[in-house]
């Protein structure tokens, strides 16, 4: 064991080097006497407090039973002002994975975690999945962790709590630049460079042979089976894309991209392929007119001004029960007679949507 440093070792293979002062360290040796370190782990050491639960995190992954036992139970008891202290400092990454473990629960102690440089990319996406609008709001503010880490983007798409603002800031962010970070999923090493941007652009088409290279430059990933520009190879090459990758495809891609990324479980992706500057009217008809899109998506188009002055858009959004019913309600009014006649039969539509639609009759003396 080095000088100024303790390891703490659990059943698994990796160990942690946890560095430590001197006087720390006589407390957390593994070869220091039992007794010093059950002593120590009762947590009663003239310590600062990131050092006092470092030595504590390290016995916690003391061989001795007794002593792990106690370590953790002094650890997770530490006085309030301790704990908060030692949230906001450079603790060691795996004493704040454990924290936030701990503290799952507790929304303030994981904001404290969140605003942490010292916490690692595992421990942000774990919280990017927490139930706390604020959490989520701190990690969406973390540009350059979003850009660094897809997972943590990937843990936000798929939370309830983020929101179309949060959403919005992402896809700022991801426009920016792209990941340089993620490691290749799959690759043919047979083919050159050229020859995998070749493939690629068999299944986006040459319109962007840009962004074919890049995937080829970033991951080294190649369609399942190169040179047929199906929709089954195109699926194939999506489930390998990181989700910075994913953005831009919907972004830039083609109708046949937007119609499998705006399907995507995660919103962030979803988002930028509804919002793509390259969707066209019949797109978004076809899209309202969907009933295996998020609610999200709809709410989008429901709420863009420009596509609802599309009659066949109102139409759309009023007869696919899946659209929010508030929104579905808006645009009744707006209906011809005949389509008011037809939701004011229909089984498929909310309750209200029809029972408006009778009413609006009524009103006019149609029925």
């Amino acid at each position: 064991m080095d000088s100024g440093e303790a390891q703490a070792a659990s059943q698994e293979p990796q160990r942690l080097r946890l560095t430590l002062s001197p006087q720390a360290q006589r407390y957390a040796r593994r070869d220091a006497p039992r007794e010093v370190r059950l002593m120590a782990a009762r947590g009663a050491l003239p310590l600062p407090p990131l050092e006092l639960a470092t030595v504590l995190f390290a016995l916690m992954h003391d061989p001795d039973s007794e002593v792990k036992s106690r370590a953790r139970d002094s650890l997770e008891a530490l006085p309030e002002g301790v704990v908060d202290g030692v949230l906001s400092a450079p603790a060691h990454p795996a004493l704040l994975s454990h924290f936030a473990h701990v503290f799952r629960e507790d929304d303030q102690r994981l904001e404290r975690i969140a605003l942490n440089p010292a916490a690692d990319d595992d421990t942000l996406t774990r919280l990017a999945a927490c139930p706390f609008k604020r959490v989520v709001e701190i990690l969406s503010n973390n540009q350059e962790r979003l850009l660094r880490c897809s997972a943590i983007v990937d843990a936000l798409g798929a939370n309830p709590l983020t929101g179309r603002a949060v959403i919005d800031r992402i896809l700022g962010f991801l426009g920016i630049q792209s990941s340089e970070t993620d490691e290749p999923v799959f690759c043919d090493e047979d083919l050159s460079e050229d020859a995998a941007a070749a493939a690629l652009r068999a299944v986006l088409g040459e319109d962007l042979a840009d962004f074919a290279n890049e995937i080829v430059r970033e991951r080294g990933a190649l369609p399942a089976a190169s040179g047929d520009p199906n929709e089954a190879n195109l699926y194939a090459l999506l489930q390998q894309l990181s989700i910075v990758q994913k953005v831009k495809l919907a972004r830039l891609g083609n109708g046949q991209a937007r119609g499998l990324l705006i399907r995507d479980r995660n919103k962030i992706v979803s988002t930028a392929a509804i919002l793509s500057p390259k969707i066209t009217d019949n797109e978004v008809i076809g899209y309202a007119q969907s009933r295996n899109l998020s609610d999200e998506v709809l709410r989008i188009i429901a709420n863009n001004r420009t596509w609802t002055r599309n009659y066949k858009v109102k139409l759309a959004l009023v007869t696919n029960p899946k659209c929010p019913q508030t929104m579905a309600l808006r645009f009744v009014p707006h209906l011809h007679e005949s389509d008011l006649r037809a939701l004011m039969r229909s089984r498929d539509v909310h309750a209200n949507v029809a029972t408006q639609a009778r009413r609006l009759l009524t009103k006019k003396g149609k029925l």
